[in-house]
């Protein structure tokens, strides 16, 4: 197995690679970002094959640089502006993954407090207001009572369960 990789030349090996890498189906890459995927992948290659096997420390990309100012992200209770792109939101999670974020890593890459909203406030009043209304806020064990009849007898309780078989 060693011998065949030995035998491989770098060329070839950063070509399977970047093959692998397009391959997948996870990674969203944009066309401009082949071709320096392809150098660094060459570059990485050959250091490693060639004598000594010194690697090189890896770029770092300057500071990300924000569309927009935190302040300006959350004066809208409506929605939420990125910082990726400056677009209106309601909702962060999904444009995070597109992007390939988690919400931890976007707020670690502004340089955001953790307890940094991913959702309007509108969109959350409104989806907990919708989760009341279905019940979902309810204790376990406690049931929704209907308003209690007008007569003053109340209604007949229908019996619980199966019939009993008679034998």
């Amino acid at each position: 197995m060693a011998d065949d990789i030995a035998d491989i030349s770098p060329i070839d090996l950063a070509t399977e690679l970047t093959i692998a890498w397009l391959g997948n189906p996870n990674s969203r890459v944009n066309a401009e970002e082949v071709p320096a995927f392809i150098q660094a992948m060459y570059a990485t290659v050959t250091a490693l094959a060639g004598p000594g096997a010194i690697v090189a420390e890896p770029v770092t990309s300057a500071g990300y640089e924000p569309a927009v100012t935190e302040r300006k992200s959350l004066g809208s209770k409506e929605h939420i502006i990125s910082l990726i792109d400056g677009k209106p939101y309601k909702t962060l999670r999904r444009h995070l993954w597109a992007h390939g974020l988690t919400p931890d890593e976007y707020r670690a890459r502004y340089g955001l407090k953790s307890d940094y909203p991913m959702v309007a406030p509108a969109y959350s009043e409104v989806r907990r207001q919708m989760a009341k209304s279905n019940g979902l806020a309810r204790k376990p064990g406690v049931r929704m009572t209907a308003k209690p009849a007008t007569s003053d007898t109340p209604a007949p309780k229908a019996p619980r369960g199966r019939p009993k078989k008679n034998a």
